[in-house]
């Protein structure tokens, strides 16, 4: 009895259990809801099914996840530009390709200016954040005004088409490839950012620094360059995002194109167990927390709710989730159970 309850404290007390805990209650969920949610077919080379779906469209909130986790972990703070300098960086690929029956540009270098403009917003943001000092959420709230506004210069405020066929494969097929490429796009940044963070300090130094910036310059540390490599990072993987939800729709709709999606990166963050005030993170736990909403998602539109009405059922759901991984509730659920332990000991010794 005593080994089996340190096997379930060792259990619970690992850092991604609460994370693929909630991931699983919402697949138990769609599973229930939609038996043939696990169901995965072929057709004409191509993998189908709920959960294939799932993590397609999960795959820019995941790189934006990442992105957001580092974002978080050094400065304590959110960058709230995301989805607005995603739209940026695929209004300026779309316009640097043309819209004519062939690219005005070669291919590679239209994604490569995309990914530049995106890491220079980062670049700004954390200029703003760790040289000027400036609130994270003050300093984003720059770009997240501006950056549809400068889309919407950039396309003179139309949608603009990609007519050649190959700029669709980003955002869905390679030739003779089953399963889309988002998924392998967002696998990518996923296991390098993972192998950078873990072969090198990295990882460590923008742990310090989020916990403590002015220990960290005392150890040698320089915070203000961490905090602005972090935010250069987060733009550049808002600059892949663009060119993926960009190639989905082969068009840049300035005014929709990753529209709200810089708060469900803040939520996959907050879902995965990290702590929004700074210090130990998970990129993996991102990972799982992007993933759930994106589950959550397409189970609300299987329940036949609408666009409109999706972010309230959406909020709730994530209010109960987040809720249940608090470390308050978990020091609440402790007491409760030291006193219930204490007073059966209690009624031991007066029976005794």
């Amino acid at each position: 009895m005593h080994n089996m309850k340190e096997t379930m404290k060792k259990v619970t007390g690992y850092h991604l259990f609460w994370p693929l805990v909630c991931l699983g209650v919402v697949l138990l969920f769609n599973l229930i809801k939609t038996p043939s949610f696990f169901q995965i077919s072929i057709n004409n080379g191509v993998l189908y099914g709920y959960l294939i779906d799932v993590l397609n469209r999960s795959s820019e909130l995941i790189i934006l996840a990442v992105g957001m986790t580092l974002v978080v972990a050094s400065s304590g703070g959110t960058d709230i530009s995301v989805g607005a300098v995603s739209a940026f960086a695929g209004a300026i690929c779309v316009y640097a390709l043309g819209t004519g029956e062939t690219y005005r540009m070669p291919y590679l270098a239209g994604m490569l200016l995309a990914v530049l403009i995106g890491t220079l917003c980062g670049a700004w943001n954390g200029f703003l954040v760790a040289k000027m000092k400036i609130q994270p959420m003050v300093a984003t709230l720059i770009l997240f005004t501006a950056g549809r506004g400068m889309a919407q210069l950039v396309t003179g405020g139309n949608i603009l088409y990609v007519k050649v066929d190959s700029f669709k494969r980003l955002g869905s097929f390679l030739p003779h490839v089953p399963l889309p490429t988002p998924i392998f796009v967002a696998i990518l940044v996923v296991v390098i950012t993972t192998f950078v963070l873990r072969k090198t300090a990295l990882g460590l130094y923008i742990q310090t620094v989020g916990i403590n910036a002015k220990a960290g310059k005392l150890v040698g540390l320089n915070a203000t360059l961490i905090q602005f490599l972090t935010y250069a990072f987060c733009g550049l993987c808002a600059g892949i995002a663009g060119l993926i939800i960009t190639s989905r729709i082969y068009s840049i709709d300035a005014n929709n194109a990753g529209l709200n999606i810089e708060l469900d990166a803040i939520l996959a963050v907050a879902l995965g167990g990290n702590s929004l005030s700074g210090g130990k993170f998970s990129v993996a736990g991102s990972v799982i927390g992007a993933i759930t909403i994106q589950a959550l998602t397409t189970s609300l539109y299987a329940m036949k709710v609408t666009a409109d009405q999706l972010p309230v059922y959406k909020a709730i759901v994530v209010v109960i989730i987040v809720v249940l991984q608090s470390p308050e509730l978990k020091r609440m659920f402790n007491t409760v159970k030291a006193k219930r332990a204490s007073s059966k000991q209690e009624g031991w010794w007066h029976n005794g």
